[in-house]
């Protein structure tokens, strides 16, 4: 695949959808996860819950609402330019709008939020899951360094932390691998006979599963290891100290960052 659009594109074709539509879904599900995620972690801890479990409810809930506020048309946009770009290198000229327009004639509002549900789960386990062992990781941390739950953790011990959140939170792969399958527009993808004519999460996992077994399931999990930590360490470790520093700033009190 990479190959393919590399021969297509070169260097420009490995970033297709980036501008805009790449810094306007990253910009505002971002914001949209940190929000609703800070909102109902500290409302949990103030109401007595876990450090772990109020990151758990915190990623779920920011999860869901970046995906259905955000991600459904972003995602769709950026499917546009690349169709928009096969479609150029075999002659045929038309504008982004035009594309969009023409997946809204065929398929409507749900053809523009093709697979957000799929989305939906992927994100509220994604970043339950981050969140919720990157908070349990902490915890652990300052057992072991002999810390109380209010003690505070050094930089490395948080980047730690989230490092570990990030890696096990990949036990949802299945839920990827099943995103892409439905959100999949090639032909050679499309054309297997077994392939459900409408697709699923549950009879897509069972597709995926009786074609490939569990290895098909977790198919790129290992580069998504890297990408859960270091996403897990911007969002979490580096969102404490701007979450600490904003409220410095507003207040003038210094408080110990969320969670440790």
């Amino acid at each position: 695949m990479n190959m393919a659009v590399w021969a297509r594109g070169g260097v420009a074709g490995m970033y297709q959808g980036l501008i805009p539509w790449a810094w306007i879904e990253a910009s505002t599900k971002g914001g949209v996860l940190l929000f609703t995620a800070s909102e109902i972690e500290t409302a949990g801890i103030g109401m007595g819950v876990s450090p772990a479990t109020a990151g758990l409810l915190g990623g779920m809930g920011g999860g869901i609402a970046q995906a259905y506020a955000t991600m459904g048309f972003t995602t769709c946009m950026k499917t546009v330019e690349i169709t928009r770009h096969k479609e150029a290198a075999v002659g045929v000229e038309r504008s982004t709008f035009q594309v969009f327009m023409d997946i809204y004639r065929r398929e409507g509002i749900k053809g523009i939020n093709k697979g957000v549900n799929a989305v939906a789960v992927r994100q509220c386990t994604n970043w339950g899951s981050r969140m919720g062992f990157a908070r349990l990781a902490e915890s652990m941390i300052r057992n072991v360094r002999g810390k109380g739950e209010k003690d505070s953790l050094g930089a490395m011990d948080k980047i730690l932390a989230s490092s570990i959140g990030g890696a096990l939170a990949t036990w949802n792969q299945p839920i990827e691998v099943v995103r892409v399958e439905v959100d999949a527009i090639d032909g050679k993808t499309t054309a297997n006979a077994n392939r459900p004519a409408k697709l699923t999460i549950l009879n897509t996992l069972g597709f995926i599963y009786k074609e490939n077994g569990i290895k098909g399931l977790y198919r790129g999990v290992t580069p998504r290891i890297g990408l859960g930590i270091w996403q897990t360490i911007c969002m979490v470790s580096f969102a404490d100290y701007v979450k600490a520093w904003k409220l410095t700033a507003l207040t003038g009190l210094k408080r110990v960052s969320q969670g440790s």
